[in-house]
């Protein structure tokens, strides 16, 4: 008899690649997963994957299985997403986020799913924008949210909030003039996210595009790494502007204003294309009426609020 067992053992060994992979996705053992695999072939009397091979490489037969395994487990998940109403729902979402969400309002998210989806695991990490893109790609989280860069159509996209940052620089480092073209500031030590970061490429092309040379720069992929240089006066970065506002008032940092001015750098929910009725876009939804990159989960005042409810 044909069950969902064999066919979500058959979609992970594709999906990540190995039988071991798809026994610690489906928190089993790798015999059990081998054993279901040797269910499938003995029902229908072919190979599923190509013995010859090592490593997990379906045969033609297998790899139309797997086609009719991952549409009969998405439309698994529609019927059970569409009809259990909230309070019952019984799943997990993975959700992906940069450090920046995490720091600001990712908390009040996972607060809001889980109020709405009270027997609904949620599992968040932290990772580069890159990184996230990549692993929804392979489909080993279910929802990101990042800055966003280059429409892609293979993700579904919901526009979920818009950071305004500044150039900002320890007092000591910088003590000219509040406003400066664009090409000054590359005569200042700078200190700028990479590439793998959503919001360093973005001002690398806005850098390029203004014909400022970043030859010389120090990388700091890290938050929190990147306000820490900053206030000890290794470079002038653009930081989020809002919720650090509390360091500039305190004067630990100075905003350099620039001409032209930094470019907002504009955050999604990406989930899969395949997915539009899931789980995924419900709490895309939901992340964007919880977005707010005002907050500060490092601000004193905030800690200091928190601690008093």
């Amino acid at each position: 008899m044909l069950t969902f067992k064999q066919m979500e053992a058959l979609y992970w060994i594709v999906q990540l690649g190995s039988f071991e992979a798809a026994a610690g996705r489906l928190n089993t053992s790798q015999s059990a997963i081998s054993k279901r695999i040797h269910e499938l072939e003995s029902a229908f009397d072919f190979l599923v994957f190509d013995r010859t091979s090592r490593a997990a490489r379906l045969t033609e037969k297998g790899n139309e299985l797997f086609e009719y395994a991952e549409e009969l487990l998405e439309r698994r998940d529609e019927i059970v997403e569409r009809v259990s109403a909230k309070e019952v729902l019984i799943r997990r979402i993975r959700i992906g986020v940069t450090e920046l969400t995490a720091l600001t309002w990712l908390p009040r998210l996972i607060s809001v799913i889980k109020e709405t989806y009270p027997k609904v695991n949620v599992e968040a990490e932290v990772e580069l924008s890159a990184t996230l893109r990549d692993r929804l790609a392979t489909d080993t989280v279910d929802l990101i949210i990042v800055p966003q860069v280059a429409a892609s159509e293979r993700f579904t996209s919901i526009p979920v909030g818009t950071v305004e940052n500044a150039w900002m620089c320890s007092p000591s480092l910088h003590s000219g003039k509040a406003t400066i073209p664009i090409a000054d500031i590359a005569h200042l030590p700078l200190l700028l996210q990479g590439n793998l970061s959503g919001t360093g490429l973005t001002y690398s092309q806005f850098l390029s595009e203004n014909g400022v040379s970043t030859a010389k720069i120090l990388v700091a992929n890290n938050l929190v790494a990147q306000i820490g240089l900053t206030v000890s006066g290794m470079g002038v970065s653009y930081l989020p502007k809002t919720c650090l506002n509390y360091m500039v008032t305190a004067g630990i940092l100075k905003i350099i204003k620039t001409k032209p001015a930094l470019p907002p750098v504009h955050y999604v929910a990406l989930h899969r294309a395949e997915h539009a009725y899931s789980l995924s876009s419900q709490v895309a939804q939901l992340a964007q009426k919880c977005c707010d990159f005002n907050a500060n989960l490092l601000d004193p005042r905030a800690l200091s609020s928190a601690n008093q409810t």
